[in-house]
């Protein structure tokens, strides 16, 4: 398998799973925000990535989250399944979930809290390779895992057989682009900022696309996308500009949010339109009223841009 195995590109935001506030989950919000999310023109999504929780889940949750997310997606947009866990035994078995479910890939970030070598990641990567049908996405998620994967680590990884793409979150851009040089012929490369750059990168490299967060804005953020494809540069900039007054009113450089949790925020963006993000789980809390008026404020800021 290489880049050219899968169709993944444009914005395939890491979405929400929507909880009750008893903590149960909300089987119709989830329908509904995964049909609003299609009919606003995702480019794919991404299930049970950090914004998802996919921490606080069960595998029977997680197996019906990915079941549903098949029948509702009925294969019109990719599903990428976060499949992210401490051993990689355990990700085989979340895989295992995901290809029941019919699902395009999944999403593989280094185990939290271990701290693993660079051999010790190269090991675990190719351990999944070798156990799991599906394409993997590898995930450089440096504030989750205290691991910033290197240039020399992602050429190493890339060259694994089922590893396809890589949403790559370090903050560190000279190391961002280093490595999209490096492998952009071999994987698929995701985590563009939607703004000049991000466009020149489309344009002149063939960056693949951004595995953002939330899609609040619904269409606005694939619109970045269908932009730059139709040469409508000005309206790329546009959305673009759009989105990054999210990311900077909402989140710092390492993606750490700058009140409350990303995770509370997205929902309460949502919340906020009357779409189902509903409550975060345990130990996320939900934003205070303060911080919830700092949403709503930036959510009618935005529509102004």
């Amino acid at each position: 398998m290489d880049r050219h195995t899968v169709n993944w590109k444009g914005y395939m935001p890491a979405i929400s799973t929507p909880f009750h506030e008893d903590g149960t989950v909300d089987w119709d919000g989830w329908k509904s925000l995964l049909t609003w999310l299609v009919d606003e023109g995702m480019h794919g999504l991404v299930i049970n990535g950090t914004t998802g929780e996919w921490f606080s889940q069960t595998t029977e949750e997680m197996e019906e989250l990915f079941r549903v997310a098949a029948e509702v997606v009925n294969g019109d947009i990719p599903i990428i399944a976060g499949c992210t866990a401490y051993t990689p035994e355990q990700v085989v078995r979340h895989a295992g979930l995901a290809e029941k479910a019919k699902l395009d890939g999944i999403l593989v970030a280094p185990p939290p809290y271990i701290v693993p070598t660079n051999e010790e990641l190269v090991a675990y990567y190719q351990y999944i390779s070798d156990h799991v049908p599906l394409p993997i996405c590898v995930y450089n998620w440096p504030r989750g895992t205290n691991v910033d994967m290197n240039t020399e680590l992602i050429g190493r990884l890339a060259d694994i057989d089922k590893v396809v793409a890589i949403k790559n979150s370090t903050p560190n851009m000279n190391q961002f682009l280093a490595s999209f040089f490096a492998v952009k012929d071999k994987i698929r490369y995701f985590g563009f900022p939607m703004n000049e750059l991000g466009i020149s990168m489309t344009v002149d490299h063939g960056a693949d696309g951004t595995m953002g967060a939330g899609a609040v804005l619904g269409h606005v953020h694939p619109g970045f996308y269908n932009s730059i494809w139709d040469g409508d540069y000005k309206q790329a900039i546009k959305y673009g500009r759009q989105d990054q007054f999210l990311f900077q009113s909402w989140f710092n450089t390492d993606f750490s949010a700058k009140y409350g949790s990303p995770q509370a925020i997205v929902k309460a963006a949502l919340n906020l339109q009357n779409l189902p993000g509903g409550y975060p789980r345990s130990p996320i809390l939900p934003l205070t009223g303060e911080q919830e008026l700092r949403v709503k404020e930036t959510l009618e800021q935005v529509k102004r841009l």
